[in-house]
């Protein structure tokens, strides 16, 4: 099949998309497929700061084209941010791309405004669309404006498939969205193993023998590696990481990564007297990121939502013990006491006391790493996810296309005649 792969963002973009972009579109082209991705991208200083920018990069395994959310830009710098414009934009050059070979199948990632450019390309070119949900999605898309509501409706209830990370993230957008669930396909998230293993493992299947799991550093190094946003848990990691020194423990702390409150973290961490203490190294190029596993002992994602974590994924792989939340897309794969350790979301005290239960159980750290390494190589690989995309795929090559949702809303439709008092208008990079 020919695949038109929408992208909500890509590399050197660092977020969870991307990595989920990569992987996905080499596993289908390593099945044979070939696939053209359209990805959007920012060069604006706020979204360079928050995400890093750029045009995509040229890509072995797929036709990449890149375009510049110029809309989206302006709701940085001179709001509102036009995502009207984007969307037409993303279409427009499918429909150019088509003319020249045809494509089989579109797929967004992201249902907006990346799935509504998918629709606006299924009614135009008569092809058949599959859109993933992801992240804000299913959190507060739809909630925040009539707009962005109409836009939600048309491609949760027009999309010819959704897929979805699990089970707890797609019964979070029935309930906002009140979506049949019968509409939704369960695709896992997955993770590369392949490059992302346990620090010092000379092969993954003799991880028993070869790697000391849950092994603690002089002083203990607690890793936050991902998007540095508080909705993530960034300020909640420090608030830990300074408890457990005033108790005595000799601890160090990483936060990897960039995000939307990198310059508000950092600050706390001075505030709470960790300057010599806590490192931010920053952005982390995909090649670089099992570097930044290995250099942690414990992981703590202390996230308030997900759709499906990619990075839980990649310290599971890395060997990691792992403390997180029993939050949506968090559940469905660590279990408390068995492949890590869990904790409410917010809660502070238990998310000090669970990273205190793991610095002093050295039996406990190897436990619940090993566990949880043997289960993301058994169910979240790549190849198998890939096949179950691809089954999606052939399920929908001789069906009609949906264009009943232009009664919902058009891509026509332009900036002037939205609802401007969505907060993305001015703040997009929180979409």
């Amino acid at each position: 099949m020919r695949i038109c792969f929408i992208s909500r963002r890509y590399f050197p973009a660092v977020s969870g998309m991307s990595v989920y972009a990569r992987n996905l579109t080499h596993a289908l082209a390593e099945r044979g497929h070939e696939v053209v991705m359209i990805s959007q991208y920012r060069e604006d200083p706020t979204g360079v700061e928050i995400y890093g920018g750029g045009p995509p990069p040229k890509e072995p395994w797929m036709e990449v084209h890149g375009l510049r959310s110029t809309g989206e830009e302006l709701g940085a710098e001179a709001p509102p941010a036009d995502f009207e414009s984007d969307l037409r934009a993303m279409a427009d050059l499918a429909e150019q791309l088509h003319a020249n070979k045809p494509f089989d199948v579109v797929h967004a990632q992201y249902a907006y405004p990346t799935g509504l450019a998918a629709l606006e390309v299924s009614r135009r070119l008569g092809i058949p669309n599959v859109v993933s949900i992801q992240g804000g999605d299913g959190h507060w898309v739809g909630s925040c404006c009539t707009t962005h509501q109409l836009a939600m409706d048309a491609v949760l209830n027009h999309s010819m498939a959704l897929a979805i990370g699990c089970n707890s993230f797609r019964d979070e957008v029935v309930e906002n969205h009140g979506t049949d669930p019968a509409r939704f396909t369960i695709v896992p998230g997955a993770t590369n193993v392949d490059q992302f293993t346990p620090r010092g493992a000379a092969h993954p299947n003799l991880i028993d023998s070869v790697v000391a799991l849950g092994e603690l550093r002089e002083p203990a190094r607690l890793l936050y590696h991902g998007r540095v946003d508080k909705r993530k848990g960034s300020l909640d990691f420090i608030r830990c990481g300074a408890r457990l020194v005033e108790e005595g423990y000799d601890v160090s702390l990483t936060v990897s990564g960039i995000g939307p409150d990198f310059a508000e973290t950092r600050q706390l961490a001075l505030e709470l007297g960790l300057g010599d203490r806590c490192s931010f190294p920053g952005e982390a190029d995909y090649a670089d990121a099992p570097a930044r596993y290995h250099a942690g002992d414990i992981f703590l994602s202390p996230t308030y939502a997900e759709g499906f974590s990619n990075t839980i994924l990649e310290a599971m792989a890395s060997g990691l013990p792992i403390v997180s939340t029993r939050t949506v897309g968090v559940v469905d794969c660590l279990r408390d006491g068995e492949n890590a350790l869990l904790v409410e979301a917010g809660d502070l005290e238990a998310l000090t006391a669970a990273t205190r239960r793991l610095l002093d159980d050295e039996q406990l750290r190897f436990d619940l790493a090993r566990v949880a390494y043997r289960e993301v190589r058994d169910k979240y690989s790549w190849p198998v996810v890939a096949e179950q995309i691809e089954t999606v795929y052939q399920t929908l090559l001789d069906q009609p296309v949906d264009r009943s949702w232009t009664d919902i809303i058009t891509a026509g439709a332009s900036v002037a005649d939205a609802d401007l008092s969505c907060r993305f208008r001015t703040q997009p990079h929180l979409l």
